[in-house]
């Protein structure tokens, strides 16, 4: 087994080839148990959760174990934090261990613009992204892949969070400018991805402009959301997976509990947008959402780049 660092992770993840082994591992067969939540108190008296997320092919099996500390912000600590492990599905012998915390950042981000290069308008020109975490500072990256933004900018709560994102992304090339009102920003943007750990909803349905594209990231508890019950309804909604998405997440079990959205009205899930079985944006005006719970296994085709890349 060889210990994979993080360093080594970030160098094999760059991100037009990661948005091309998420899109070819959708189109693959791969078996995805429902992941396990595990929901526990600190002594602080914060819920933290730990997430365990298997998957396996006929090749290669994975696990990732996550815990997700909302309170760690005010340590100066990351909110999340990950290991991988990736076997040999035939023998279970061990093959890699990865620090997965870059790795979740970046499939995650990755996930969410190979969604929007089904869902956002191909005439796009603004993107703004919502938060200010480490999942933050890979969406403008990602998402500038798979769209030619002419303006894209960032809001956080924080006005020194935007700065400092601004900042690194302008260290890699990117003219990022800050958004201070968000209101304003969401009504301005062509695309909005939303990464934050708000527990009450940021975005609002009224301000979405007809032709956006909604994403979302943030929640991953049934009690959290990022959006309000206006922008679900006036959107055609797409997810990474049902069982996820619907279940575990508050931004689509908190609307079906209230007989604001139900099951069925979800459009598709990513693997049918990869697959072709739906064509994704139908309408120039259509306001699509895509709502990411964060699958295993996007972690494995994650891995398996930077496996592949470190074993030359």
């Amino acid at each position: 087994m060889i210990q994979i660092t993080k360093d080594q992770v970030t160098a094999a993840l760059n991100y037009p080839a990661l948005i091309d082994a998420l899109h070819a591992i959708f189109q693959s067969s791969y078996t995805m148990p429902v992941r396990h939540h595990h929901f526990y108190q600190t002594e602080e008296g914060v819920e933290n959760t730990l997430i365990l997320m298997p998957v396996w092919n006929d090749r290669y099996l994975g696990v990732k174990q996550v815990v997700v500390a909302p309170a760690n912000g005010g340590k100066a600590l990351p909110a999340i934090h990950a290991s991988y492990m990736l076997m040999d599905a035939g023998t279970g012998v061990p093959l890699a261990q990865l620090d997965a915390a870059a790795l979740t950042a970046r499939r995650t981000a990755c996930t969410s613009a190979l969604a929007a290069s089904f869902l956002a308008r191909a005439d796009a020109e603004s993107l703004l992204v919502v938060g200010g975490g480490k999942v933050a500072q890979h969406l403008v990256q990602a998402h500038a892949v798979v769209r030619a933004y002419q303006r894209m900018a960032v809001w956080a709560r924080n006005p020194e969070q935007s700065r400092a994102l601004a900042d690194h992304l302008a260290g890699r090339g990117y003219r990022v400018e800050i958004a201070y009102d968000l209101e304003e920003a969401v009504r301005e943007a062509d695309v909005i991805s939303c990464a934050t750990l708000s527990p009450l909803p940021l975005i609002k349905g009224a301000w979405l402009k007809p032709g956006t594209h909604l994403d979302l990231i943030g929640s991953h508890t049934p009690k959290t959301r990022e959006a309000d019950d206006q922008a679900i309804q006036r959107s055609s909604v797409f997810v990474d997976s049902r069982e996820g998405a619907l279940h575990e997440t508050g931004e689509l079990a908190i609307p079906i509990a209230r007989g604001v959205l139900a099951p069925g009205d979800v459009r598709a899930d990513i693997a049918e947008l990869c697959k072709g079985i739906h064509p994704g944006r139908t309408l120039p005006e259509e306001i699509t959402l895509f709502k990411s719970a964060g699958l295993a296994v996007e972690d494995l085709a994650a891995a398996l780049l930077v496996y592949q890349s470190v074993k030359g």
